[in-house]
């Protein structure tokens, strides 16, 4: 079983700035994905993260990566299915029966955006179709768009849209709220959002570009893109028996050095309580890069 100092869990814009600061502090360290970038490898087009003016998020993964490997690190594709601890290291296994133990490891996943399961939507995700606005609001601007969701996220998320869009649906499967009511407050004031209660999306149509929401009352709203703002759920199963410390949204406690309540187990990324659950790229990558040197300074106290 090879040994290391620190294992990196799951491929994202945490992992790996994460990676290249545990390389520069010479740990030796390995990263094990499943599959590179997620949300943001699969966006058409970023314009919100520094030094980019606008790129697809795949070449900004691209980069990412090659500065990783340039650091001196070592990548595994792969996807781990059991992480254990002893009293000194934790124990890693992957889908393909491989085996590493390590000091420390970086658990550095995603959240799962929860799906309305409406046709189209996998097919045009993070193009026509998003669950972050903050992300994509402003590929939509001047345009008609739709929101679907009852909930803080929802409604913030659609005034942050109506700044930037011609007219706003938002498409709530109920008539009460969720969202606390000063938030429906200022979207029932808010001139250009529309409220459409009692509605479930069932489609989306297009021509050469998205022309429809199609209702399953049969109503069809003209727009030119929708976002889904249903909750998402941080994927942490592999590590739940190891009894990490949540929040109230299921994301694990972490301390400002971004370690969890499990000794030697720190996290980043989406899956977090700190950044104000600010998720996005550039909190990601800080997250990952704070993580990192946590370790470094740990492995310097013990005399390593």
């Amino acid at each position: 079983m090879n040994h290391y100092n620190l294992i990196i869990i799951w491929a994202w814009s945490a992992w790996l700035p994460a990676w290249m600061y545990a390389s520069r502090y010479n740990l030796k360290n390995l990263i094990i994905w499943a599959m590179p970038g997620w949300a943001l490898a699969t966006s058409h087009k970023v314009e919100n993260y520094p030094w980019t003016i606008s790129a697809p998020g795949k070449e900004i993964m691209d980069n990412f990566r090659k500065h990783a490997i340039e650091s001196g690190s070592e990548i595994l594709q792969d996807t781990v299915v059991e992480v254990n601890k002893t009293d000194t290291w934790f124990s890693v296994k992957t889908a393909s029966g491989k085996e590493f133990s390590s000091n420390y490891l970086i658990y550095a996943t995603w959240n799962k955006y929860r799906k309305l399961w409406f046709i189209w939507e996998n097919e045009f995700l993070w193009k026509w179709v998003s669950y972050c606005a903050t992300c994509d609001g402003t590929f939509f601007k001047w345009l008609d768009v739709a929101i679907v969701g009852g909930g803080n996220t929802a409604l913030t998320e659609a005034l942050y849209l109506a700044e930037l869009c011609k007219k706003v649906y938002l498409i709530h499967r109920r008539d009460t709220f969720r969202a606390e009511t000063s938030w429906v407050e200022k979207v029932k004031n808010t001139a250009n959002i529309e409220m459409v209660l009692n509605e479930e999306v069932e489609s989306v149509s297009w021509g050469m570009f998205m022309e429809n929401v199609n209702l399953k009352s049969w109503k069809i709203l003209k727009a030119d893109g929708i976002f889904v703002a249903v909750g998402n759920e941080p994927e942490t199963k592999i590590i739940d028996h190891l009894n990490p410390e949540k929040d109230a949204e299921w994301c694990l406690v972490v301390d400002k050095r971004q370690e969890t309540t499990v000794k030697w187990l720190y996290a980043a990324w989406d899956v977090t309580t700190n950044s104000n659950k600010f998720r996005q790229t550039i909190m990601s990558a800080a997250e990952g890069c704070l993580a990192a040197n946590s370790i470094h300074e740990d492995f310097m106290k013990s005399g390593h």
